[in-house]
Parts: structure tokens; C-alpha cells; sequence
């Protein structure tokens, strides 16, 4: 991926409810004088060739980052495919092929995603990949129809073909992300989890405390 014309454009996804954290918006919560969404910007933005900010309610509160500021076109909370649906929608009208998502909350993911999640999808007709991690420890003794990764569905390169597709799922009621990606032969793009899972991502005050200490091994 030597030219800026092949990268995708990039969607940040902020429209999560945020209950664990008291409500809000998780991404402007800060570690060391920083915002989440400033630490998630700061890696997307090199790998991608325009970058947009899913959330929902008054776009003014991310007016200091001066990205388009995309809702969700599906009523109601439908989770982060509607995030995903939005984010083609805009790619749709600049003429791009595709998209990488990134979750607000994760400031720590791989700053090579883009390209390795590229190369993953390799010979498909349309490009579908998730990020994955290898379940270590507990985790890996636990049931999950004996896959041996965590899947990060918010972190994934979605196909603008498939984007009217995907409106009609979420129209019908599909909400869980690896359903559809499996329904379209979705591939996944396996990451190392050492020293600690890059795609740790912050869901309770307790995880704001650890990614302050992470930050330091980032």
C-alpha cells in the first residue's frame, strides 16, 4: 500500500450508549491530557485518506476536530453496523470503494490495521475483514463455538458494494455484526495480543485507570 490513493477512508465509530461509564461520550474522556478520540484520530489518520466521526446528537460538542460528523441513518440504537451503514453511506458520495472503522474507545490498536487488514482481504470480490486477536489465559477455556480469536467487530475494512445490503439487514432487525460478515464470507486479520490486547478498549472508570498505565507501553 505505497500510494495515498489506495487507502480507504477512515470512520470512527462513537455512537455507543456508554451505560458503564455513566452515559456520554467515552471518546472525550481523557489519558494524560488527551482525549480517547484524540489518541484513536492520531492512529487512523495516517493509515486512511479522509477520516469521518460517527456519532449521534449535537455534531457541535466535536467541533474542535473538525471532521464530518455522520449519524445513524437506521431509527433507534442499532448498534455499531448502523455506525458501519453511515460511514458508506459517506464513502458512497466521495466515490471510495471502502472503509476501515476504528471504535472511539480503543486508543492503543495496531498502527499498521489498514494495510494488514488489506492484505487479509486478498482475492475477495468485495473486501470484508475483521480484526482478531488470539484468546489467551481464561479466556481461551471459555465457550465461543471453539474459535480460538476474539473478534473485534468494530475494527474491520467494509465494502461500499455491500452497503445496500446491509441497510435491508439492519432494516429487518440484524444487529450482531460477525452475522453478517460470516453471511458474506467476511475473513479475519489476526493481530498479536502481547504485551496486551491492542484493541482493549475503555467500558468502566476502572479501564480508564488501566489505559492510562498502557499508555506508557503503546
Amino acid at each position: 500500500m505505497s500510494d495515498v490513493e489506495e487507502k480507504p477512508l477512515g470512520v470512527i465509530l462513537a455512537g455507543g450508549l456508554a451505560t458503564r461509564m455513566g452515559g456520554g461520550d467515552k471518546g472525550l474522556l481523557q489519558i494524560n491530557g488527551q482525549s480517547l478520540l484524540s489518541h484513536v484520530i492520531d492512529r487512523l489518520s495516517p493509515q486512511v485518506s479522509g477520516l469521518a466521526l460517527n456519532a449521534n446528537g449535537d455534531p457541535e460538542r466535536f467541533s474542535d476536530l473538525n471532521l464530518p460528523v455522520l449519524p445513524d441513518t437506521i431509527e433507534g440504537f442499532a448498534g455499531p453496523l448502523a455506525g458501519v451503514l453511515a460511514g458508506l453511506d459517506w464513502a458512497a458520495e466521495q466515490g471510495a470503494d471502502s472503509i476501515v472503522t476504528a471504535a472511539s474507545d480503543t486508543p492503543f490498536f495496531p498502527r499498521d490495521l489498514v494495510v494488514r487488514l488489506q492484505d487479509a482481504a486478498a482475492g475477495q470480490v468485495h473486501s470484508l475483514v475483521l480484526a482478531t486477536t488470539p484468546r489467551t489465559g481464561d479466556e481461551a477455556l471459555k465457550s465461543g463455538g471453539g474459535k480460538r480469536v476474539n473478534r473485534h467487530p468494530t475494527f474491520g475494512l467494509w465494502p461500499v458494494a455491500l452497503r445496500d445490503d446491509l441497510r435491508v439487514a439492519l432494516t429487518d432487525g440484524l444487529r450482531k455484526v460477525v452475522l453478517w460478515t460470516d453471511k458474506h464470507d467476511g475473513r479475519e486479520a489476526l493481530f498479536d495480543a502481547d504485551p496486551f490486547d491492542p484493541f482493549f478498549n475503555v467500558n468502566t472508570p476502572a479501564d480508564l485507570d488501566r489505559a492510562r498505565t498502557l499508555l506508557e507501553q503503546a
